[in-house]
């Protein structure tokens, strides 16, 4: 069972209609009514994005990527959710020299999850990752973002800067994700 954490994302509905059209069989909780101790009843998680910076929240999310790790769940983090993903492993964030709001084209270098060699995405976010954690790869990058597309050196665990639930290559990336 897939869980959604719902961080407050204006795209978290994109998301979930997303895996309800594709019977994808998920839950989603709040970070806030999300009871710890149930975790081991996913076998995958989705971190969405957030609206505003929450000490809890962050925590929260960070007991689940360390479940996930230490659990060797899947999980992918998107936008916060891979900054999160990065920070809890030792990596570092930085504010964005501008919003990132927009179509973006995500040059692939590397095709574990990904088959294509570009994929056209919507980024939307004021903050990036400026430093990857040595468990974490970059496997694709744009124009204004070195960390676009992330993953686990040795585990199911993926994070994008971008937001996959808002473009038809995002949603595939998501589908391909869930068939893990």
């Amino acid at each position: 069972m897939l869980l959604v954490v719902d961080n407050g994302s204006i795209y978290t509905k994109n998301l979930t209609d997303f895996l309800t059209e594709k019977n994808i069989l998920f839950e989603i909780q709040t970070p806030n009514n999300l009871n710890m101790n149930s975790l081991s009843k996913y076998d995958s998680f989705i971190l969405s994005g957030r609206r505003k910076n929450e000490k809890k929240v962050n925590e929260i999310n960070s007991k689940i990527v360390n479940h996930s790790i230490k659990n060797n769940s899947k999980l992918l983090g998107i936008c916060y959710g891979a900054e999160i993903l990065a920070l809890t492993l030792g990596g570092t964030i930085k504010k964005s020299t501008s919003l990132q709001k927009g179509n973006e084209t995500v040059r692939i270098f590397e095709n574990d999850l990904i088959k294509d060699d570009s994929l056209l995405v919507f980024e939307s976010h004021n903050f990036e990752i400026s430093k990857l954690p040595p468990d974490l790869l970059s496997i694709g990058e744009s124009i204004n973002c070195k960390y676009e597309i992330i993953m686990h050196v040795n585990k199911p665990i993926f994070g994008t800067q971008f937001h996959p639930e808002m473009s038809l290559d995002g949603n595939n990336l998501i589908k391909k994700f869930c068939m893990l």
